[in-house]
């Protein structure tokens, strides 16, 4: 089966394609504006250059945010477009919390995995994962000291584009492992959805 991933709710517009759990091609470029503009020639050239049809695709994964606003509206529109466009073919919604927690590996993950994921007001964008890579909250904007009360006491992996702001300070949180990465990947937005659709567990993508 062929995947096709993309995300436009951070600083870039990214895509990968796969075939089965092997990325086959990706595109990524940084860019503040225009990832909607970039987004739909950059997929049909990925298809193009790798001779499939669009009908081809079996599954489509789309970042569903937190991020900017436009960015996220930008993905989420089109992928409901596709999803009209070709009723075949399966379509999910991907949280970068997910993308995020998924992408830790086994050395990496905690019995508490918070991701912490950048505002750009005084708040976080939050969510608290086991070891399991089960949520324990559900997604929350909270402030530096909401997220501190939920994770004294606890050994906890911090990964995320928040993470160093938010470690600006001394947080007296024992830390088992931290992931300052600027983006979640597509690849791991690619994974998620793989695992959404073999456990028919496909969420339609909502902001």
């Amino acid at each position: 089966m062929y995947t096709l991933a993309f995300d436009t709710t951070a600083n870039g517009c990214s895509i990968a394609l796969l075939k089965d759990t092997t990325v086959i091609a990706k595109y990524y470029e940084e860019m503040e504006f225009g990832q909607a503009e970039a987004l739909l020639p950059q997929i049909k050239r990925l298809l193009e250059q790798n001779q499939l049809e669009f009908t081809q695709i079996g599954l489509m994964g789309v970042c569903v945010g937190p991020g900017s606003f436009t960015g996220v509206r930008s993905s989420v529109a089109a992928a409901r477009a596709f999803a009209m466009a070709a009723p075949q073919i399966a379509v999910t919604g991907v949280t970068a919390f997910e993308a995020y927690v998924h992408s830790l590996d086994m050395q990496e993950l905690s019995s508490f995995n918070a991701v912490i994921i950048e505002t750009k007001r005084d708040d976080f964008y939050f969510q608290l994962f086991n070891g399991k890579l089960e949520k324990l909250t559900e997604p929350a904007a909270l402030d530096y000291n909401e997220i501190i009360d939920l994770l004294k006491g606890k050994t906890v992996t911090l990964i995320g584009n928040g993470v160093e702001r938010f470690l600006d300070k001394p947080s007296g949180l024992v830390l088992h492992a931290i992931r300052m990465d600027k983006n979640a990947s597509v690849s791991d937005i690619a994974a998620c959805a793989i695992q959404k659709f073999n456990a028919k567990k496909l969420n339609y993508p909502k902001p």
